[in-house]
């Protein structure tokens, strides 16, 4: 055999050799040559103060950079469910009085005298028996059961409720209870993969897939003068009885407690809301220890902040909340804010709507301190705050006022319109009246148009204008009567059809309570 066989023969061996390894190491990747592995444990989260046993590991999921075929995808959804779906139970309540549970998730018998039953679900968030729900699902129960899904039931008790956040916390007594981890609700973003696990219809571990659609919700669910909403929203299926129980991310790991659905028909529209993990652990820790929950607060009152607040103001972008009334002798007064202020962050977190305001000082105790960073005066300032509880003297005075205020909000809805003729504009979705001498005396004003009434889904109805107050201003023209608010809206909208990219209508105005308010209303 000459020596250029010889090479020939090995080169061809070595390109063989080379070739199964490559066959090899393609069917260890996997399809698409995405590797997938079993995720590895994370560390255990514990509720309370003994470190829990016979906790349920969730894997930390190695997601690979490149796109996972949908195979690995489908593992993945199988192994979370699986580990998931033993923390969820199933929620059954005995009511003595009218039927209030299940408001938010739908339920049945709403206003029925006498025993009702009524089911939804719950998360078991330590192995010692605790179990997280909402506040609506136990609200006025006689009794309360929950079941496993290995069948196992129990009767518990409501350790401590937060109307303000809708949540509540449940005690069973049991042995290897399985306890779902905690995830981090920082973390989150939108248009990642959640699943959510809960008994709609009674339907036991169900288990419904979808992305996060947004964060920072708030719908007005929560029925509370304090109500806390920042809600995770996500497309997963929630329907009613999926009240309390979990939104989870691809470790397993709980992101949010199903609370709310918005919708016309009383299901599933592709809009389900869920509390943050991170306020429910905060309020889950204190109802435990305390038996209610011992929250801070700045002790002001705030408004959202618009573009035409933040020309007013001087800001160089939109953002932060509007601070008013800002209460003599609580936390924000004597750290140094005034009224006029406007908060753009906390502790370093930017601050956008005054849901997220709340939503971040909930995480507080009374004593805690905070960096508090506004604008005032053409600049940024910084405090240092200390944020008091309820229990501080000064607290009553505040939330007094806040009684009042909620009154005169009230009784504007049922203000009556001035003596004279309403006229609908329904391209903006606002009926106006011209003023007679009871309004402008009422109102303390000279000028302007009372707003009658704002249709649902209306341009006005979406800047955040409501009935029962007077127009003073639109743009730069002062508004005397329904005749000249209709030029002025006419100009804006001619101004809009000649240039698409034209500023929208600026409406200044004036409460019955003296507050001038300015709103951008697109048409």
């Amino acid at each position: 055999m000459t020596d250029q066989r010889i090479r020939t023969l090995t080169w061809i061996g070595l390109l063989a050799v080379g070739l199964m390894a490559g066959i090899l190491f393609t069917l260890w990747l996997g399809p698409e040559g995405s590797a997938f592995e079993r995720p590895q444990s994370v560390e255990r989260v514990q509720l309370g103060a003994a470190p829990p046993s016979g906790y349920i590991t969730v894997p930390e999921s190695e997601v690979p950079t490149e796109y996972l075929d949908a195979l690995s995808l489908n593992e993945v959804f199988k192994d979370v469910s699986a580990r998931v779906t033993p923390t969820v139970v199933f929620v059954q309540v005995l009511s003595d009085g009218p039927q209030g549970i299940l408001q938010r998730l739908g339920g049945g018998g709403e206003g029925r005298r006498g025993p009702t039953q009524s089911a939804g679900s719950g998360v078991i968030i330590s192995d010692e028996g605790y179990v997280v729900t909402n506040f609506h699902v136990v609200e006025d129960a006689s009794e309360i059961w929950v079941t496993l899904q290995d069948k196992r039931q129990f009767p518990a008790r409501v350790v401590g409720t937060d109307p303000t956040t809708d949540l509540a916390v449940l005690e069973i007594s049991g042995e290897n209870l399985p306890v779902i981890a905690l995830g981090d609700a920082n973390a989150v973003s939108v248009g990642e993969w959640v699943l959510a696990v809960g008994n709609p219809f009674r339907l036991t571990s169900t288990v419904t897939a979808g992305i996060v659609s947004a964060l920072g919700r708030q719908v007005n669910v929560i029925n509370d003068q304090l109500g806390i909403e920042s809600f995770i929203q996500t497309d997963a299926a929630i329907n009613p009885g999926n009240s309390g129980g979990a939104v989870v991310n691809l470790r397993g790991e709980l992101v949010g407690i199903a609370t709310a659905i918005a919708t016309e028909t009383g299901s599933y529209e592709g809009y389900g809301f869920a509390v943050p993990v991170d306020l429910m652990e905060r309020v889950v820790r204190d109802l435990i220890l305390y038996g209610e929950v011992r929250r801070g607060y700045l002790g002001v009152t705030i408004l959202p902040v618009t573009a035409a607040e933040a020309r007013q103001f001087g800001l160089p972008t939109v953002q932060g909340v509007w601070l008013q009334n800002v209460q003599r002798g609580l936390a924000g007064a004597e750290a140094g804010l005034r009224d006029n202020d406007i908060l753009l962050r906390i502790e370093g977190k930017e601050v956008y709507e005054p849901n997220e305001l709340q939503s971040m000082i909930a995480l507080y105790s009374p004593g805690d301190r905070i960096e508090v960073v506004v604008w005032r005066a053409g600049q940024e300032e910084t405090f240092d705050v200390v944020l008091k509880g309820r229990d501080d003297p000064a607290y009553d005075s505040w939330l007094t006022g806040m009684d009042q205020r909620r009154q005169q909000q009230q009784q504007r809805r049922s203000i009556p319109p001035p003596n004279s003729e309403i006229q609908e504009f329904n391209a903006w979705g606002v009926g106006l009246a011209s003023l007679d001498v009871r309004t402008r005396e009422q109102f303390g004003v000279a000028h302007g148009v009372f707003i009658a009434f704002v249709t649902n889904g209306g341009a006005f109805e979406a800047a955040g204008l409501s009935r029962g107050m007077i127009i003073t201003h639109i743009d730069d023209t002062q508004i005397f009567n329904v005749e000249t608010a209709a030029a002025a809206l006419d100009a804006a909208a001619q101004r809009r059809d000649d240039d698409p990219d034209a500023e929208p209508a600026l409406v200044q105005v004036r409460r019955e309570d003296g507050a001038v308010l300015f709103f951008e209303v697109e048409l």
